[in-house]
């Protein structure tokens, strides 16, 4: 990706348009400056100058004092010249996904010199790309942002010659006669002899005013990979009220002098075992029939507080970090009606990560049974590719059998 340039986005709150461009923009990790027009009456004038006096929003600003006005997504990837057009029509192998499992993947078959193709939907990179600071990963003893380790693998998929693809959805899935056939979002098309589907999950989020733009900066989802990061913090919130939450309640109380569950139901949902162990425990603070409403950033765009709306009213509530356990959802849209899947949609793999479909294969965390961490997520990258070159192997093996008789 061109380098990303400073962008000011000028908007408003209630604009739908607007959060979709910032959004957009959060996902390709480009930094901007967001001026609220209500907030800052002052800037219309602005706006106006550069829309021949008209009111659009949003109205974004680059770095070379050009303009888009209500831009699309993909005038947006246009503009920050992403890439988004593949070069070749059949590739030995198309990965969806372009985070740790999809990246490397695409690094060990690109060094067997197997043709590939990683379509990325966000920003290469995945969810490791939006975590403030990976402590438990081998090779980097004081730590590493995800953002760079994010730039790093893909960096070295490049120079491997893998092709990358950003801002670019795949729309569906077919068979064209021994090809996978895939439809892009751009209206192209291209052919695939094996398939990797390497699209990770989600982690559910409270749609909360401010959640989205403190996710790594205060707002988490993976006690274990940030927990660390809030040894001797006064105090950290979870929100929640499962089995994760309460189990990475108790693991925070090693970091955090003071832990607030915060469920929205009347009771917590985990088992009797944990609530017990939860509510007996000095540091932890239950609070239930609860709710965040707003997460509230300092000066320097840190999470400082949350407003929390109880029985009682609302509550603003001081804290360090907050780490958001309301659930999981594999991004499996694309296959429910293709493959097979676990009762919570993750996809069913079989003799290795193939699917039940032949010359499909899904890695990482969209596969049942995976453990949701960075490390593993590139050892499933690694191992796939691997059982794919066994494939594509025996591909030509049937082709050349077939054409001597």
């Amino acid at each position: 990706m061109a380098a990303a340039p400073t962008l000011t986005v000028y908007g408003a709150t209630w604009c739908p348009d607007c959060r979709r461009a910032k959004q957009f923009l959060t996902d390709q990790r480009v930094p901007y400056v967001w001026i609220d027009l209500e907030a800052h009456p002052e800037a219309v004038a602005e706006v106006e100058r550069r829309n021949d006096g008209k009111r659009i929003i949003p109205t974004i600003v680059f770095d070379d004092d050009t303009h888009l006005a209500e831009p699309s997504n993909d005038e947006l990837a246009d503009k920050l010249g992403l890439s988004r057009e593949a070069a070749d029509h059949v590739y030995d192998t198309v990965i969806v996904g372009g985070g740790p499992t999809g990246l490397t993947t695409a690094i060990y078959l690109a060094r067997e010199k197997v043709s590939t193709l990683v379509i990325e939907r966000s920003a290469l990179g995945g969810q490791a790309g939006v975590t403030e600071r990976l402590d438990n990963y081998p090779g980097f003893p004081d730590g590493i942002a995800g953002a760079e380790l994010a730039s790093r693998i893909a960096e070295q998929a490049r120079r491997y010659g893998v092709e990358l693809l950003e801002a670019v959805s795949v729309e569906s899935l077919g068979r064209d006669d021994d090809l996978i056939e895939i439809t892009l979002s751009t209206g192209r098309h291209v052919h695939a002899r094996s398939l990797v589907l390497a699209t990770g999950s989600t982690y559910r989020r409270t749609g909360a005013e401010g959640e989205a733009d403190l996710i790594g900066a205060g707002v988490h989802f993976c006690a274990t990979c940030d927990g660390p990061f809030y040894d001797g913090a006064e105090h950290v919130v979870v929100i929640g009220g499962g089995n994760s939450a309460l189990e990475e309640s108790l693991f925070l109380t090693q970091f955090a002098q003071r832990v607030t569950i915060i469920q929205v139901s009347p009771e917590l949902s985990a088992s009797r075992l944990l609530q017990d162990r939860v509510r007996g425990h000095s540091a932890i603070t239950v609070r239930t029939s609860s709710q965040v409403t707003e997460f509230h950033a300092d000066e320097t765009g840190h999470l400082a507080a949350v407003s929390v709306s109880g029985p009682e009213g609302t509550e603003r509530l001081e804290c360090a970090g907050a780490f958001v356990f309301v659930g999981l959802e594999p991004n499996t849209t694309l296959v429910r009606d293709l493959l097979e899947t676990d009762e919570r949609g993750f996809i069913v793999t079989r003799d290795g990560q193939a699917t039940s479909l032949a010359g499909v294969f899904a890695a990482g965390d969209v596969r049942s049974g995976s453990t949701k961490q960075m490390a593993s997520a590139v050892g499933e990258g690694a191992a796939v590719a691997l059982q794919i070159r066994r494939y594509l192997d025996t591909l030509e093996m049937s082709k050349g059998a077939s054409e001597t008789r």
